[in-house]
Protein backbone atom coordinates (compact mmCIF):
# COMPACT_ATOMS: atom_id res chain seq x y z
CA UNK A 1 0.00 0.00 0.00
CA UNK A 2 1.53 3.33 -1.07
CA UNK A 3 1.50 6.45 1.06
CA UNK A 4 -0.83 8.12 -1.46
CA UNK A 5 -3.23 5.21 -1.05
CA UNK A 6 -3.27 5.90 2.69
CA UNK A 7 -4.73 9.37 2.03
CA UNK A 8 -7.25 7.88 -0.37
CA UNK A 9 -8.27 5.35 2.28
CA UNK A 10 -8.78 8.13 4.80
CA UNK A 11 -11.11 9.89 2.40
CA UNK A 12 -13.08 6.78 1.48
CA UNK A 13 -13.50 5.29 4.95
CA UNK A 14 -14.75 8.56 6.46
CA UNK A 15 -17.15 9.53 3.69
CA UNK A 16 -20.28 8.60 5.67
CA UNK A 17 -19.12 10.54 8.74
CA UNK A 18 -18.15 13.52 6.60
CA UNK A 19 -21.61 13.57 5.01
CA UNK A 20 -23.24 13.28 8.43
CA UNK A 21 -21.45 16.26 9.98
CA UNK A 22 -22.19 18.34 6.88
CA UNK A 23 -25.87 17.41 7.22
CA UNK A 24 -25.87 18.46 10.87
CA UNK A 25 -24.03 21.78 10.50
CA UNK A 26 -25.44 22.86 7.10
CA UNK A 27 -22.77 25.53 6.81
CA UNK A 28 -23.57 26.04 3.15
CA UNK A 29 -27.06 27.32 4.05
CA UNK A 30 -28.03 30.76 5.38
CA UNK A 31 -28.47 30.72 9.15
CA UNK A 32 -29.27 33.14 11.97
CA UNK A 33 -26.35 34.65 13.84
CA UNK A 34 -27.30 32.77 17.02
CA UNK A 35 -26.97 29.40 15.30
CA UNK A 36 -23.64 30.39 13.82
CA UNK A 37 -22.52 31.42 17.29
CA UNK A 38 -23.45 28.00 18.68
CA UNK A 39 -21.37 26.31 15.96
CA UNK A 40 -18.36 28.47 16.77
CA UNK A 41 -18.73 27.77 20.49
CA UNK A 42 -18.70 24.06 19.69
CA UNK A 43 -15.59 24.36 17.53
CA UNK A 44 -13.89 26.41 20.22
CA UNK A 45 -14.71 23.79 22.87
CA UNK A 46 -13.50 20.94 20.67
CA UNK A 47 -10.22 22.60 19.70
CA UNK A 48 -9.43 23.65 23.27
CA UNK A 49 -9.45 19.96 24.24
CA UNK A 50 -8.10 18.49 21.02
CA UNK A 51 -5.15 20.69 20.02
CA UNK A 52 -3.03 20.17 23.17
CA UNK A 53 -3.56 16.41 22.90
CA UNK A 54 -2.49 16.35 19.23
CA UNK A 55 0.58 18.41 20.09
CA UNK A 56 1.55 15.93 22.80
CA UNK A 57 0.89 12.90 20.56
CA UNK A 58 3.18 14.08 17.75
CA UNK A 59 6.95 13.43 17.81
CA UNK A 60 8.92 16.39 19.10
CA UNK A 61 10.27 17.04 15.60
CA UNK A 62 6.70 17.67 14.35
CA UNK A 63 5.47 19.86 17.20
CA UNK A 64 6.77 23.15 15.70
CA UNK A 65 5.17 22.16 12.40
CA UNK A 66 1.83 21.65 14.13
CA UNK A 67 1.98 24.90 16.10
CA UNK A 68 1.96 26.87 12.83
CA UNK A 69 -1.28 25.13 11.82
CA UNK A 70 -3.36 25.53 14.96
CA UNK A 71 -6.68 27.31 14.34
CA UNK A 72 -8.16 27.12 17.82
CA UNK A 73 -7.14 30.74 18.49
CA UNK A 74 -9.23 31.82 15.49
CA UNK A 75 -12.34 30.13 16.90
CA UNK A 76 -11.78 31.67 20.34
CA UNK A 77 -11.37 35.12 18.80
CA UNK A 78 -14.56 34.70 16.80
CA UNK A 79 -16.55 33.70 19.88
CA UNK A 80 -15.23 36.75 21.75
CA UNK A 81 -16.07 39.07 18.82
CA UNK A 82 -19.60 37.73 18.61
CA UNK A 83 -20.05 38.28 22.34
CA UNK A 84 -18.50 41.73 22.56
CA UNK A 85 -19.53 43.27 19.24
CA UNK A 86 -22.55 41.34 17.92
CA UNK A 87 -24.10 40.75 21.34
CA UNK A 88 -24.40 36.96 20.86
CA UNK A 89 -24.15 35.16 24.18
CA UNK A 90 -21.67 32.24 24.12
CA UNK A 91 -23.26 28.80 24.30
CA UNK A 92 -21.62 26.68 27.03
CA UNK A 93 -20.36 23.51 25.33
CA UNK A 94 -18.03 20.73 26.43
CA UNK A 95 -16.51 18.24 24.02
CA UNK A 96 -16.18 15.18 26.22
CA UNK A 97 -15.11 12.80 23.44
CA UNK A 98 -12.33 15.13 22.26
CA UNK A 99 -10.66 14.67 25.64
CA UNK A 100 -10.72 10.87 25.36
CA UNK A 101 -9.75 10.21 21.73
CA UNK A 102 -7.00 7.56 21.55
CA UNK A 103 -3.92 9.38 20.21
CA UNK A 104 -1.12 7.01 21.04
CA UNK A 105 1.15 7.29 18.00
CA UNK A 106 1.82 9.48 14.92
CA UNK A 107 -0.54 7.41 12.74
CA UNK A 108 -3.48 8.06 15.05
CA UNK A 109 -2.50 11.72 15.38
CA UNK A 110 -2.35 12.11 11.59
CA UNK A 111 -5.70 10.39 11.16
CA UNK A 112 -7.30 12.79 13.60
CA UNK A 113 -5.50 15.76 12.07
CA UNK A 114 -6.87 14.78 8.66
CA UNK A 115 -10.40 15.67 9.80
CA UNK A 116 -9.55 19.19 10.97
CA UNK A 117 -7.08 19.95 8.19
CA UNK A 118 -9.58 18.93 5.53
CA UNK A 119 -12.22 21.18 7.10
CA UNK A 120 -9.98 24.17 6.36
CA UNK A 121 -10.55 23.56 2.65
CA UNK A 122 -14.30 23.78 3.18
CA UNK A 123 -13.77 27.09 4.92
CA UNK A 124 -12.77 28.64 1.60
CA UNK A 125 -16.34 28.13 0.36
CA UNK A 126 -18.02 28.95 3.68
CA UNK A 127 -16.24 32.26 4.36
CA UNK A 128 -17.72 34.11 1.33
CA UNK A 129 -21.23 32.99 2.28
CA UNK A 130 -20.77 34.19 5.86
CA UNK A 131 -19.72 37.57 4.53
CA UNK A 132 -22.66 37.70 2.12
CA UNK A 133 -25.39 36.56 4.53
CA UNK A 134 -24.15 37.72 7.94
CA UNK A 135 -21.60 40.40 7.10
CA UNK A 136 -18.79 38.49 8.84
CA UNK A 137 -15.15 38.31 7.78
CA UNK A 138 -11.61 37.89 8.97
CA UNK A 139 -11.30 39.63 12.32
CA UNK A 140 -15.07 40.09 12.37
CA UNK A 141 -16.45 36.78 13.61
CA UNK A 142 -15.30 34.54 10.73
CA UNK A 143 -11.56 34.21 11.27
CA UNK A 144 -11.83 30.46 11.81
CA UNK A 145 -13.42 29.81 8.42
CA UNK A 146 -11.16 32.34 6.71
CA UNK A 147 -8.27 30.33 8.15
CA UNK A 148 -5.01 30.95 6.36
CA UNK A 149 -6.67 32.69 3.45
CA UNK A 150 -4.76 32.29 0.21
CA UNK A 151 -2.30 29.94 1.88
CA UNK A 152 -4.96 27.35 2.70
CA UNK A 153 -4.35 25.29 -0.44
CA UNK A 154 -0.60 25.19 0.15
CA UNK A 155 -1.12 24.27 3.80
CA UNK A 156 -3.35 21.35 2.77
CA UNK A 157 -0.79 20.12 0.23
CA UNK A 158 1.91 20.29 2.90
CA UNK A 159 -0.25 18.29 5.30
CA UNK A 160 -0.81 15.57 2.69
CA UNK A 161 2.93 15.18 2.23
CA UNK A 162 3.61 15.06 5.97
CA UNK A 163 0.76 12.64 6.66
CA UNK A 164 1.91 10.35 3.85
CA UNK A 165 5.41 10.30 5.31
CA UNK A 166 4.22 9.52 8.84
CA UNK A 167 1.69 6.85 7.87
CA UNK A 168 3.99 5.42 5.21
CA UNK A 169 3.33 2.15 3.40
CA UNK A 170 2.24 0.25 6.50
CA UNK A 171 -1.22 -1.27 6.23
CA UNK A 172 -1.38 -1.40 10.02
CA UNK A 173 -0.68 2.34 10.37
CA UNK A 174 -3.17 3.14 7.61
CA UNK A 175 -5.87 1.24 9.47
CA UNK A 176 -5.00 3.02 12.73
CA UNK A 177 -5.12 6.40 10.99
CA UNK A 178 -8.52 5.61 9.46
CA UNK A 179 -9.93 4.45 12.79
CA UNK A 180 -8.67 7.62 14.45
CA UNK A 181 -10.25 9.80 11.77
CA UNK A 182 -13.59 8.04 12.20
CA UNK A 183 -13.43 8.52 15.98
CA UNK A 184 -12.67 12.22 15.50
CA UNK A 185 -15.66 12.64 13.23
CA UNK A 186 -17.77 10.76 15.79
CA UNK A 187 -16.67 13.22 18.50
CA UNK A 188 -17.77 16.15 16.34
CA UNK A 189 -21.07 14.48 15.44
CA UNK A 190 -21.77 13.86 19.12
CA UNK A 191 -20.90 17.46 20.01
CA UNK A 192 -23.12 19.03 17.37
CA UNK A 193 -25.99 16.51 17.49
CA UNK A 194 -28.34 19.05 19.17
CA UNK A 195 -28.07 21.22 16.03
CA UNK A 196 -29.18 18.44 13.69
CA UNK A 197 -32.32 19.17 11.67
CA UNK A 198 -35.42 17.21 12.65
CA UNK A 199 -35.77 14.09 10.57
CA UNK A 200 -38.73 14.09 8.21
CA UNK A 201 -41.66 12.00 9.38
CA UNK A 202 -42.19 8.88 7.27
CA UNK A 203 -44.93 9.14 4.68
CA UNK A 204 -48.28 7.69 5.69
CA UNK A 205 -48.79 4.26 4.20
CA UNK A 206 -52.32 3.49 3.16
CA UNK A 207 -53.62 0.22 4.61
CA UNK A 208 -53.45 -2.65 2.22
CA UNK A 209 -56.79 -3.89 0.93
CA UNK A 210 -55.56 -7.38 1.59
CA UNK A 211 -56.42 -6.79 5.24
CA UNK A 212 -59.78 -8.14 6.23
CA UNK A 213 -62.45 -5.54 5.36
CA UNK A 214 -63.93 -5.79 8.86
CA UNK A 215 -60.59 -4.75 10.35
CA UNK A 216 -60.25 -1.88 7.91
CA UNK A 217 -63.68 -0.60 8.87
CA UNK A 218 -63.02 -1.03 12.60
CA UNK A 219 -59.82 1.04 12.44
CA UNK A 220 -61.26 3.79 10.25
CA UNK A 221 -59.48 3.00 7.02
CA UNK A 222 -60.03 5.17 3.98
CA UNK A 223 -63.48 5.11 2.55
CA UNK A 224 -62.53 2.82 -0.29
CA UNK A 225 -65.20 0.26 -0.93
CA UNK A 226 -64.16 -3.10 0.51
CA UNK A 227 -63.96 -5.90 -2.01
CA UNK A 228 -67.20 -7.75 -2.46
CA UNK A 229 -67.20 -11.23 -0.94
CA UNK A 230 -66.87 -14.13 -3.33
CA UNK A 231 -70.20 -15.68 -4.32
CA UNK A 232 -71.19 -18.70 -2.34
CA UNK A 233 -70.96 -22.05 -3.99
CA UNK A 234 -74.16 -23.53 -5.29
CA UNK A 235 -74.95 -25.60 -2.21
CA UNK A 236 -78.40 -26.60 -1.08
CA UNK A 237 -79.57 -28.78 1.76
CA UNK A 238 -82.44 -31.22 1.52
CA UNK A 239 -84.29 -31.11 4.80
CA UNK A 240 -86.51 -34.04 5.69
CA UNK A 241 -90.22 -33.48 5.42
CA UNK A 242 -92.32 -33.90 8.55
CA UNK A 243 -93.72 -37.19 7.38
CA UNK A 244 -90.34 -38.67 6.57
CA UNK A 245 -88.93 -41.27 8.83
CA UNK A 246 -86.46 -40.15 11.42
CA UNK A 247 -84.22 -42.95 10.21
CA UNK A 248 -83.75 -41.19 6.91
CA UNK A 249 -80.61 -39.07 7.09
CA UNK A 250 -80.54 -35.43 6.18
CA UNK A 251 -78.58 -35.08 2.98
CA UNK A 252 -76.30 -32.27 1.92
CA UNK A 253 -75.54 -31.77 -1.72
CA UNK A 254 -71.95 -30.53 -2.08
CA UNK A 255 -70.23 -29.33 -5.25
CA UNK A 256 -67.45 -31.45 -6.67
CA UNK A 257 -64.39 -29.76 -8.18
CA UNK A 258 -61.76 -32.02 -9.69
CA UNK A 259 -59.85 -29.15 -11.28
CA UNK A 260 -60.52 -30.36 -14.79
CA UNK A 261 -63.73 -28.50 -15.65
CA UNK A 262 -65.72 -25.49 -14.62
CA UNK A 263 -67.59 -27.37 -11.93
CA UNK A 264 -71.29 -28.12 -11.77
CA UNK A 265 -71.21 -31.72 -10.51
CA UNK A 266 -72.48 -32.39 -7.00
CA UNK A 267 -72.31 -35.18 -4.50
CA UNK A 268 -74.97 -35.99 -1.92
CA UNK A 269 -73.62 -36.66 1.56
CA UNK A 270 -75.33 -37.25 4.91
CA UNK A 271 -75.27 -34.35 7.34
Amino acid sequence: MSSENALAELRLTTRAEHDRIEHILRLDEPMPLERYGAILCGLDAFLRAWEPRIHAALPERLQPWFRTRRRGGFASADVEWLRAVAGVAPVPMISKLAATLPLGDPAEAMGSLYVIEASALGGRAIAPQLKRTLGLGQGRGASYFHGFGGETGAMWANFRVQAALEIGDSSRDTVRACQSAKRTFAALIDLFAPLAPPEAAPARVEPSMQIAPALLMAYGAASAEPPAPAPLADIHIDLPAEDESEDDPTLVELPMDDGEDAGGDTQRMPL
